[in-house]
């Protein structure tokens, strides 16, 4: 199924790719986006190189084209997983060299954390010899022990996340790739929190991009998904050896409904950064509200950053009020904020992240994740939520 020729043009803008990203060559009496494909074996007689598709475990066509799809809007060749964490797990394990050393960021995503510094206590990196560092990513926390590492011994890997999530951090991606490519490491990213349409990580200078499709690159709340987008094609083989290898791969279901979903990737984005904006000014200047982290709002530390490298600031916001109870009154209180974890879908959902324990953040913490409801309505059911509190 060829692409149409026309798909991946550089005239077009964000709105349009998503819509025609990955899309097969219009044909007579076919669907736009063909249905999933369900296969374990493939008709393949003779040379198994001479058919496109031989074994479910290797490839399918909803994988190829979603994985299409997603390349044109990365600006390099992708490869899907079955979770975000999936993707995470695949990079390090591949792009990772034994006795090799991790930088990292001390408030990424707290599983990405787990599994570097306490999967099966350790024994996975540690076995290979691999050190890993953290560092906070506001400020030069990054820049500075990704040089005291190289000093150290050298360093292999700068792993960075931004925004961070939950703490809504940014740090400077063509910065600090620049300065990792001097030192010889590899710069990965995890863009979940702004997909592709928001920040181009590899186009800033990162070798790898790893995002969480769960999230707002689906956007419905009813997949599992992951990608990795990389600069170099060696990259991907050495990750699709992986995938096929270790069994690591998506379901045709899932893939085929992501791709349905790419469509309304930028109607929704550019609604929830409207009205996010709107809620994070709003809680900004409530008066039981604290430290709310929004890169869009002029005020947030990371607003400058972020001016640079991101073309909208996304819908996920933070804040904190008193304590745990504060946060139980709020979330009873009100009508259109979910009380769920994980984030970028259409509904307005929220969590208290000291619940799950990881997260150096207070009892009163809370991620605010921005749905599709009318600003004008969101407002309103956080000021009654706020008037229990």
């Amino acid at each position: 199924m060829a692409d149409s020729p026309e798909h991946d043009s550089p005239r077009w803008h964000g709105a349009t790719r998503v819509v025609r990203a990955g899309l097969p060559a219009a044909t007579p009496g076919a669907p736009y986006l063909p249905g999933p494909v369900f296969a374990a074996p493939y008709h393949a007689p003779g040379d198994p190189a001479a058919s496109p598709f031989t074994y479910g475990r290797f490839d399918n066509p909803s994988w190829s084209l979603y994985e299409r799809a997603l390349a044109d809007l990365e600006g390099g060749p992708c490869l899907l997983f079955p979770s975000g964490m999936a993707a995470t797990a695949a990079v390090l394990a591949t792009l990772l060299p034994p006795g090799g050393t991790l930088v990292m960021p001390a408030e990424s995503y707290y599983t990405t954390r787990v599994l570097a510094t306490q999967q099966f206590d350790g024994a996975w990196f540690a076995a290979q010899g691999i050190r890993v560092v953290q560092a906070p990513t506001a400020g030069d926390g990054l820049r500075r022990a990704l040089e005291d590492t190289a000093d150290d011994g050298g360093v292999s890997m700068l792993w960075l996340e931004t925004p961070t999530n939950p703490g809504l951090d940014v740090c400077d991606i063509a910065a600090l790739s620049a300065r990792a490519h001097e030192l010889g490491a590899l710069v990965v990213v995890d863009n979940t929190t702004a997909t592709p349409l928001l920040q181009q990580p590899l186009a800033l200078g990162a070798d790898v991009c790893v995002v969480s499709d769960t999230k707002a690159m689906t956007g419905h709340a009813d997949l599992v998904l992951g990608h990795v987008a990389v600069r170099n094609p060696a990259h991907a083989e050495s990750l699709r050896l992986w995938r096929t290898r270790m069994g690591v791969i998506p379901g045709p279901m899932e893939a085929w409904l992501a791709h349905r979903s790419l469509g309304t990737l930028h109607v929704r984005l550019m609604q929830q950064c409207r009205s996010a904006m709107t809620v994070a000014a709003f809680l900004a200047a409530h008066p039981k509200v604290d430290g709310v982290r929004y890169p869009g709002l002029p005020s947030d530390p990371a607003h400058a950053i972020a001016s640079r490298q991101m073309t909208h600031f996304g819908g996920v916001m933070s804040f904190a009020l008193a304590d745990a109870d504060a946060v139980a009154r709020f979330f009873a209180a009100s009508r259109l904020v979910y009380e769920a974890t994980s984030f970028g879908g259409l509904h307005t959902s929220a969590e208290r992240r000291a619940r799950w324990g990881g997260d150096a953040v207070s009892d009163g913490f809370v991620r605010l994740s921005i749905g599709l409801e009318d600003a004008d309505d969101l407002i309103a059911d956080l000021t009654q939520a706020l008037g229990a509190v």
